[in-house]
């Protein structure tokens, strides 16, 4: 008989007074420094001014940092000891002794206070008499509403002073490390987390609770250090046949690693990132110097960079590390970006830059794609995986549905894309995990794959942040290689698992929906603008620099590159969701602004090479197909001719403009002539309590509020508007947990009435487009819109400014339509997916909120309706109701989120017959990507023709490696099987066919006809095809 009670309290008393038993300090160390804005190396720190500081000296305005440094020496007593630190300057620090990179001090949110101090080592054997000298940089912070800051009562938030002292330097020292203690502490440990996930009826659960019962009454901390020591000597050798005890050969096999998430921007802007790789690497290193077994994973290579521009010596050392095995660099991308908003090229150059990043720094071919913290999965994603060489994927944040919903089904299963492609995957459990026994066998436990599945992936250490594993999680390996009743650990290369388990036989078709964080698709909407604006402008700028190549135009492939890279990093999975804090927006936005002003300077340049001077006009088109387009004529020109023929013309606000047809991937020149007079198939004009905008096709009637009460088809005669068009939706929007990534499904309950009457003005009647702006107050916010029709077009565009002044709110625009579909059409990267429009089952009804591109339409057999973007990504579709997700304006962590001016375009565009012949993707793209034009002249026609409508250019560009050859890509994008001819008016001497990164390639057959090079290509549905010529 036993009080179990009795001895559960005591193991616990004497764990806690054990780990007190550790750390003895010998001396409090004393310090000089200063605070600074600046980022300084540590030379430029220590050419600065120090002054004497001491314990509770304050410091710390917000995005100051504090430098420090000291001198000390070992004392005899600590001769032949361990010698750690104990260090609190008041904030997260990086660490440098003796002139190098050492590590960090943790923050202190970390989940065990020993963890502070076990990294800090300074010597493992203690000569007495030498001297160290410790410098510090830490960070002060800055002002923080949290992620879930919730309902804000007035007056209740006031943000501190930005000259406030935030901080103070508290108990800092050096000491010696018990490492016996230390040892005994692990041992106990992992018996006590093991003991608690064993059944209480085994023969194993009753051995280990006797071993600890015994530790309690070997050891007795009230007596002298030495005899101590022996007791924790006495202890472990009574532990150690439990520890020893081995499991059975059915046990399953975990493949750990070391992992350290570090968010690249996130609750801290991109400055402080630059001090966290400091402090994570430089303290992996050291433990790998220890514990030779370990295995370190990081991914980003953007990471890498700054390390190597920073730290050059630690650099070095990482790459001796990665050449010894246990510096693990991998994960495919150059960040760890969002999938759903980035565009498809942009997913491609995150594998290209990231792995040639890897290869070229560190001979490393990167085969695993391991994106843990992502916020769903693009279902492009598997085949551009496969065509950038990736071979398997690995992430956790599927799990997260804490908000309920549909459970994920599988841990190990192949993933098929949108085209058929398939990439073996695995869903681990949590990206900053713990790897004690508790820890692992509840992730054994409770995987969602009971059946078919003998191993397990599982990186630990801390992340988000940064800072990785501490010494205690590789101590727990080296106890749980193969400890009875937990499942096996081996430190790991995360190949290993893909290479070693067998193929899944499970299968998951489609995109991988994460049932959370559905608000990043609309939070801070001015970085989506500048992401999606930079993509198509650097789309611009590599079609018309390739072709300006042949004309002699030098392209500044090392620039542009470095564009990429600028736009890549802030695709960032805590930056283009929006999830990050205001500083990390207004230096992003400020980013955008350079990245388009520098390509607008590059785009100026390739076009003055591809004009001949003169007073004409030529119009730039580099999409695959016919557009018509309203280009705005030059001061002296009363009307143009393109061809020889004169183009319809019309007076508007501030000039005339031109109705031109342009050739497919090519240029046509405009000269000054007589305009050409049409007849009036357009017009606006104002009705009691609302207004008209009408054209040949379309009868388009506005009510009261700014909404389409009507929109008439005039060659069938039918009403397309069910209830309203234009319909402006206000809610109240206060997500229980994260509120810049979630919105909950609650929001449809909390309206916000939105009765304010909308002012008319009729701003252009004419005969090419009429134009009509709405002016609204919407709650405290102001709306103005130019709405404008064309002739010959079933589209309308909603040209829009919003002066946003809301907290806790979110806007939508609805269109309910006269369609009938049980599902919708969107589009992602490289075609599009369709999703239920309905709520029957619980995945139906999770997906509540969904990502699209540059359109989400509702398509029957032979006619649809669509709405159209140029920089919105969320959308919901209920029934007959389009919802295009226009803003939000939650408090945390950004409190300024979106407020101010907001512009943005968006559409509506019907059609009669196929989907595939709709013509709703070139709608899409002509919205995004306006015809550019320029003074002077050049020869009409086209340099690239496809005949085939559903096959769309994507890309054309210099190829990577600076040759003289140059690479399309090209999709199809109706999911269908096609068979193309690609004709091509540039040098042309090989066609190969070629992965995404522009190797492997196949040369395939061509002809030239009629100027042209004619390339016959076969197409499977949504395959994405890229080609590699040779122009020499």
């Amino acid at each position: 008989m036993e009080l179990r009670t009795e001895w559960t309290e005591r193991i616990k008393k004497w764990i806690n007074v054990l780990c007190k038993d550790i750390y003895t300090p010998l001396q409090e160390l004393k310090f000089e420094g200063f605070t600074t804005f600046d980022r300084l190396s540590l030379d430029e720190a220590l050419s600065r001014e120090f002054k004497p500081m001491r314990k509770g000296d304050k410091w710390g305005k917000e995005w100051e940092y504090l430098w420090l440094r000291t001198k000390f020496t070992i004392p005899k007593e600590a001769n032949g000891k361990v010698v750690v630190m104990n260090l609190n300057v008041g904030g997260e620090s990086s660490l440098y002794v003796n002139g190098e990179e050492f590590g960090a001090r943790r923050h202190d949110w970390v989940r065990d206070n020993i963890h502070r101090i076990s990294d800090n080592y300074l010597t493992r054997n203690a000569v007495a008499g030498t001297e160290y000298e410790l410098v510090i940089e830490s960070y002060a912070g800055h002002d923080f509403t949290g992620c879930d800051y919730g309902p804000v009562l007035p007056g209740d938030y006031k943000k501190r002073p930005a000259d406030e002292l935030r901080t103070s330097i508290g108990d800092c020292s050096f000491g010696i490390w018990n490492e016996d203690a230390y040892q005994l502490y692990m041992d106990v440990k992992v018996l006590w987390e093991l003991l608690h996930k064993l059944p209480e009826s085994s023969l194993r659960y009753a051995d280990v609770w006797a071993a600890l019962k015994d530790f309690t009454t070997i050891v007795d901390f009230e007596q002298p250090a030495e005899k101590r020591t022996d007791d924790y000597l006495k202890a472990r050798e009574r532990l150690a046949p439990v520890l020893a005890c081995k499991n059975s050969v059915t046990t399953p096999q975990f493949y750990a690693f070391g992992h350290a998430h570090i968010d690249v921007a996130w609750l801290w802007p991109l400055a402080e990132t630059e001090r966290k790789v400091l402090r994570t690497f430089a303290a992996q290193i050291r433990h790998m110097e220890n514990y030779p077994e370990y295995r370190f994973l990081q991914s980003q290579p953007h990471l890498y960079r700054m390390v190597k521009e920073l730290y050059p010596k630690l650099y070095e050392k990482i790459k001796q590390k990665v050449k010894e095995g246990q510096w693990i660099p991998e994960g495919g991308m150059w960040v760890e970006p969002d999938t759903n908003i980035s565009s498809g090229e942009s997913l491609i150059r995150q594998f290209l830059h990231g792995k040639r990043f890897f290869k070229e720094e560190f001979g490393v071919d990167s085969k695993m794609l391991w994106l843990p913290d992502v916020f769903g999965y693009t279902a492009a994603l598997p085949q551009i995986m496969k065509g950038c060489g990736i071979e398997c994927f690995s992430t956790q944040k599927i799990w997260w549905n804490y908000n309920g919903g549909e459970t994920f089904p599988y841990n190990y299963f192949n993933w098929v894309g949108i085209d058929g492609t398939s990439i073996p995957t695995f869903l681990h459990v949590d990206y900053n995990s713990d790897i004690g026994p508790g820890a692992v066998i509840e992730r054994w436990n409770n995987r969602a794959q009971k059946y078919g599945l003998r191993s397990f992936l599982q990186p630990f250490g801390y992340g988000d942040g940064g800072g990785g594993p501490s010494r205690d999680y590789l101590e727990y390996i080296r106890r749980e290689n193969d400890l009875e009743g937990c499942p096996r650990i081996k430190n790991a290369h995360p190949l290993e698992f893909f290479e070693n388990e067998a193929a899944p036989s499970d299968s998951y078709v489609g995109e991988l929906y994460l049932q959370c964080h559905r608000g990043v698709q609309t939070t801070q909407s001015k970085t989506k603008k500048g992401n999606r604006k930079s993509e198509l402008g650097l789309r611009e700028v590599e079609f018309w620099g390739t072709i300006a190549k042949f004309n002699g135009y030098e392209y500044p492939l090392g620039t542009v590159d470095e564009l990429w890279k600028q736009i890549l990093l802030c695709q960032f999975h805590d930056i283009l969701p929006g999830s990050s804090i205001n500083r990390v927006y207004k230096e992003a936005e400020a980013l955008y602004e350079n990245v388009l002003s520098s390509l607008n300077n590059i785009e100026g340049e390739v076009k003055d090479t591809l004009v001949s001077k003169s007073k004409d006009l030529t119009l730039f088109n580099s999409l695959s197909f016919e557009r018509t387009a309203y280009v705005k004529l030059p001061e002296g020109f009363e009307g143009a001719s393109a061809g020889g023929k004169r183009l319809p013309v019309q007076k508007i606000e501030g000039g005339i403009i031109a109705e031109v047809q342009l050739p497919a991937c090519g240029t046509i020149t405009l000269k000054a002539d007589k305009p050409e007079e049409v007849p009036k198939e357009v017009s606006a004009y104002l009705i009691d309590g609302g207004a008209v905008l009408e054209n040949n096709l379309l009868k388009v009637t506005f009510g009261q509020k700014g909404e389409i009460i009507s929109i008439l088809e005039k060659q069938t005669g039918r009403e397309l508007v069910a209830s309203a068009c234009n319909d402006f939706k206000m809610y109240k929007d206060i997500p229980c947990r994260w509120e810049a990534w979630d919105i909950d499904s609650n929001y449809e309950l909390m309206p916000v009435e939105l009765n304010e009457k909308a002012e008319y003005e009729v701003v252009s009647d004419g005969n090419l487009q009429a134009v009509l702006r709405i002016k609204r107050k919407i709650n405290d916010s102001y709306l103005n819109q130019n709405v404008i029709i064309k002739r010959n077009s079933a589209r309308v565009d909603f040209d829009t400014t919003i002066n946003w002044n809301e907290l806790h709110k979110m806007l939508k625009v609805g269109f309910s339509v006269n369609y009938y579909s049980d599902e919708a059409l969107h589009e992602i990267q490289f075609g599009h997916v369709k999703r239920p429009n309905h709520r029957s089952r619980q995945y139906d009804y999770d997906r509540f909120e969904v990502v699209n591109h540059k359109w989400t339409a509702i398509a029957e057999a032979d006619r649809g309706f669509a709405v159209l973007n140029d920089c919105k990504y969320g959308v919901n579709v209920l029934g007959n109701t389009i919802n295009l997700t226009l803003l939000r304006s939650p408090f945390s962590p950004d409190p300024e989120a979106d407020r101010g001016e907001q512009r943005f375009v968006y559409s509506f565009y019907a059609y009669n017959g196929s989907f595939k012949d709709s013509g709703v993707i070139q709608q899409g793209y002509d919205l995004n990507c306006p015809v550019r034009t320029v003074e002077g002249s050049r020869e009409d026609g086209s340099m690239i023709l496809i005949d085939k409508d559903n096959i769309i250019l994507e890309t054309l560009k210099p190829a990577e490696d600076g040759s003289n050859d140059y690479v399309i890509r090209l999709y199809e994008s109706i999911r269908t099987a096609t068979n193309a001819e690609l004709k091509i008016k540039l040098p042309c001497k090989k066609v190969y066919s070629c992965n995404m990164l522009e190797e492997d390639c196949v040369e395939i057959p061509f002809e030239f006809k009629d100027g042209f090079a004619v390339i016959p290509l076969g197409f499977r549905p949504f395959e994405i095809k890229t080609l590699r010529i040779s122009a020499n």
